[in-house]
């Protein structure tokens, strides 16, 4: 009788020491995805994405497959809840909770292979590749994919900020991830007084990385060709879905505002711009169909006398809509244009309507735009600019298409004021600023309603706008043709992060079946 309750009361302690470990593993895993989304803006402490891996490493490492896919969702959903939360602010918690789940759904992929490898001095290297490669998909998958949050983007500013020029957004997120993942190993030599421990050495890897990215990257050099440029910002009459229902209302605001800033250069106010940019939407009716809106933009453009990059939707009599950025000249009018390539799914273009209509009835509010192709190049003042519509800039290949065709500055041209005041406008920002690094151009932001800024090749915002408040920002900034190592390697950098996540899972796997 007393072994059987000696054997009881052990099988009791044992059960619950895993129940509190599988608690606390829980705990880890929903704090790392926490401290992961508190290193994107509007809060940008950057420091705390390390800090995030060493929690989800702890979470995760040696769980196996099974209790690593579920830890991973946890970390996911931790972290995309909040950080995917100005996606509901306007269309309801159905459509942001379902984008959340969805994107967690990778990091829980990531979840089980990472709970697979074998708990070995490489762990590390393993587990940030893994990360990296469940990135990869999350961009291009479904419907194009949607790689907001990648870990790359947390990092506009700090230590890590160079990397982006060495070898692209998914060598970054992968340094941060190493750094993270690694630092326990170090603490452990440390701890242990024995620099023999391999599990340190892999710690100087993203360190040599990061000194080394600085001195690769491509700087400006002094003499540098430059160029002055104004991003107008006219604000419109409301937040929300709703923005431009006053119609014509926001194609007045901007072209008011470009008067406002002819009358400014001509009192010396400030200086004279070679050309000028307007955000998306900025026409809100078709100036190419609508006498009267054509006759406003004329007005503006040649009251500044120079080329003015002109947002509008064109509704073309025997076509589709297609979401357009104009050059217009002061003296012929309408000329270059550049179709948005990649467009929002359920914002300007709805897939399976009919399903979706299940979830919520603003599937109908959608538009019905059609995908425009080319590299994104649009000639203005003798400048070739490199348009990213929007959406479009957090998509590696767009971006790479159009410098490697000869941008020699970024536009990113924005409409953020379906998402009011929420964190969604200062999330793309960050990602404007990495992408400055990553391809070395000065890239300038104009938006309906703010933030507008002019960024500067290194990262830094030269200027920026506050929210809902009509402004002009005149700034001159370098142009540059020569490329970074990320444009020449970035692509590549992430297909062997990717290979090497495959070929470790996959001697995990073979391993543990030879055994």
């Amino acid at each position: 009788m007393r072994s059987t309750t000696a054997r009881g009361t052990a099988g009791t302690a044992i059960g619950g020491r895993a129940a509190t470990a599988a608690a606390t593993a829980t705990a880890g895993a929903a704090g790392g995805g926490l401290l992961l989304f508190l290193s994107f803006p509007p809060r940008g402490w950057w420091w705390l994405a390390p800090v995030a891996f060493v929690v989800i490493g702890a979470a995760w490492r040696g769980r196996g497959a099974r209790a690593g896919a579920g830890l991973g969702m946890v970390t996911g959903v931790a972290f995309f809840v909040p950080l995917l939360s100005w996606t509901g602010e306007f269309v309801g918690p159905v459509p942001w909770l379902a984008l959340a789940t969805l994107q967690a759904l990778f990091v829980a992929l990531a979840g089980a292979a990472v709970g697979a490898l074998p708990d070995r001095w490489w762990w590390p290297v393993g587990a940030a590749a893994v990360w990296v490669a469940a990135e990869a998909p999350r961009g291009r998958v479904p419907f194009d994919g949607f790689p907001w949050g990648r870990t790359g983007f947390s990092q506009p500013e700090g230590v890590f900020t160079p990397v982006a020029a060495l070898g692209g957004v998914a060598l970054l997120g992968f340094v941060v991830a190493l750094t993270g993942f690694a630092l326990p190993g170090l603490a452990r030599a440390v701890l242990r007084a024995d620099t023999r421990l391999p599990a340190a050495a892999v710690l100087l890897v993203p360190i040599v990385i990061t000194v080394v990215a600085p001195v690769v990257a491509v700087t400006t050099p002094p003499g540098t060709a430059s160029v002055v440029v104004a991003a107008v910002q006219g604000n419109v009459p409301r937040a929300g879905l709703d923005f431009n229902a006053q119609r014509r209302t926001v194609l007045d605001n901007h072209a008011r505002r470009t008067e406002k800033l002819a009358a400014d250069v001509a009192a010396g106010r400030v200086p004279r711009p070679d050309l000028v940019l307007w955000p998306e939407n900025s026409a809100d009716v078709d100036p190419l169909r609508s006498p009267d809106a054509r006759a406003a933009v004329d007005r503006a453009v040649r009251a500044i006398g120079v080329p003015v990059l002109v947002g509008a939707v064109l509704n073309p009599p025997d076509g589709p809509p297609t979401n357009t950025m104009v050059a217009w000249s002061p003296e012929s009018g309408p000329g270059e244009i550049h179709d948005k390539r990649r467009l929002q799914p359920f914002g300007e273009y709805m897939p399976y309507k009919d399903f979706f209509r299940l979830f919520s009835p603003l599937v109908d509010r959608s538009s019905d735009f059609v995908p425009g192709s080319g590299d994104g190049v649009v000639p203005m003042a003798g400048v070739a600019v490199g348009i990213a519509t929007c959406y479009e800039v957090i998509f590696d290949d767009l971006v790479r298409d159009s410098v490697r065709s000869g941008a020699q500055m970024l536009a990113v041209p924005s409409n953020n004021a379906t998402f009011g005041r929420t964190g969604m406008t200062y999330q793309q920002l960050a990602i404007d600023r990495v992408r400055s690094v990553e391809f070395g151009r000065s890239t300038v932001v104009p938006t309906t309603s703010g933030v507008s800024a002019v960024i500067l090749p290194d990262g830094t915002v030269r200027s920026g706008t506050a929210m809902f408040e009509p402004a002009a920002l005149v700034e001159r900034v370098p142009l540059r043709s020569d490329l970074t190592p990320a444009l020449r390697y970035g692509a590549v950098a992430e297909w062997v992060l990717v290979a090497t996540a495959v070929l470790a899972v996959a001697g995990a796997v073979l391993r543990r079946q030879r055994r």
